[in-house]
């Protein structure tokens, strides 16, 4: 039996469970095949076993014996809810498939035995992912349809891109696209590496008539994840020795997340003006004092020296840009917390590094 006959089998099954009688013109419009094959049809699956009845009349047609549901699906309730909250209309919309999500949920629902149709119902009800973090508008995208195309048709795409040395032009053999923290990347090889580009930062893009091969067993979730945790490896080139204040104590997990959070819990006990030592990791120069300007007054750089000459440097500039006095540019040695900052309504932890 072939794989197109074996599903359409499998639908015409799926469409007696959920539907009940069904007469033949019914089931060749659902199948878009004809009548003569809906016959030919439901005598494979008698002949397989299903008990599946003709019932004669003006009000007669095909339905199985009542009580009879097919197991093939197998979905726990667990499997059922999550294949709900995996949809995300936003990104789906992104990728110009958000009717076919739609469609596709619908059609599960359908196939679904009730109680566990009312639990996706519920699910869908109380449940919503938001991919995209915080306080960020979301990027344009405008060339992601044609990322999305080449993927899919496994076509060349040529892209002008945007790199941070520089603009470069180059052909890339896409593999798959990934969402992360809302923020669409995709992951093409290039000669014999496989590389990841920002797709807001391709600033032209077209699909070419080119095939290529994927790679034998390439998987972009392990691709994906090998190369983040490069990054992350390669992301702290040094640490910082900070004197925090207690409000620099709490907003160091607020700012740097759990880079933050780790420095803090491994902190020294409380100096005798209140403030606590932590070793935080840092990127590179510019970015670590950016990082420190950050944390204001309530954190002194205690080392490394050229991260605290340049932190020094930083401030004097900033003081002479504005006009301060000299004297502001002493350092204050704080003896009481000074006040907390304002809550704002929003969830905790989001103004970290996402």
């Amino acid at each position: 039996m072939g794989r197109m006959r074996a599903d359409r089998l499998l639908s015409l099954l799926l469409l007696l469970q959920n539907r009940g009688r069904m007469t033949a013109p019914e089931l060749a419009a659902e199948l878009e095949v004809s009548v003569r094959t809906v016959y030919r049809d439901v005598e494979a699956l008698s002949a397989s076993g299903v008990p599946v009845y003709a019932d004669r009349g003006p009000a007669g047609g095909f339905r199985l014996l009542d009580g009879y549901r097919t197991r093939l699906t197998g979905l726990t309730g667990d499997e059922a809810d999550s294949l709900f909250l995996a949809g995300m209309p936003g990104p789906a919309a992104e990728l110009g498939l958000g009717a076919d999500l739609t469609t596709a949920q619908l059609k599960l629902r359908a196939a679904l035995p009730a109680e566990l149709g009312e639990r996706s119902r519920r699910i869908q009800e109380r449940f919503h992912l938001d991919a995209p973090g915080w306080f960020r508008d979301a990027e344009p995208v405008p060339h992601l349809a044609a990322a999305a195309e080449a993927v899919w048709e496994r076509r060349v795409l040529r892209v002008h891109y945007r790199r941070w040395r520089g603009e470069v032009r180059r052909e890339l053999c896409p593999l798959g696209l990934v969402l992360k923290g809302g923020i669409w990347y995709l992951v093409a090889r290039v000669e014999d590496s496989v590389r990841s580009y920002r797709v807001s930062r391709i600033l032209d893009a077209e699909v070419l008539a080119e095939v290529f091969e994927r790679p034998a067993g390439f998987d972009l979730a392990a691709s994906w994840a090998e190369s983040s945790r490069r990054l992350e490896a390669m992301r702290f080139q040094g640490e910082a020795e900070l004197l925090l204040s207690e409000r620099g104590v709490k907003l160091l997990p607020m700012q740097f997340g759990a880079v933050g959070a780790e420095a803090v819990a491994a902190a020294g006990p409380p100096e005798d003006d209140g403030r606590r030592r932590v070793v935080l990791p840092v990127e590179s120069l510019p970015v670590a004092v950016h990082d420190m300007l950050r944390l204001g007054t309530d954190a002194e750089v205690l080392g490394p020296p050229e991260l605290r000459s340049a932190v020094a440097r930083a401030v004097a500039e900033l003081a002479h840009r504005y006009g301060a006095p000299d004297d502001t540019l002493e350092p204050r040695r704080a003896t009481t917390s000074p006040e907390a900052p304002p809550r704002h309504d929003t969830p905790s932890g989001t103004g970290g590094n996402g």
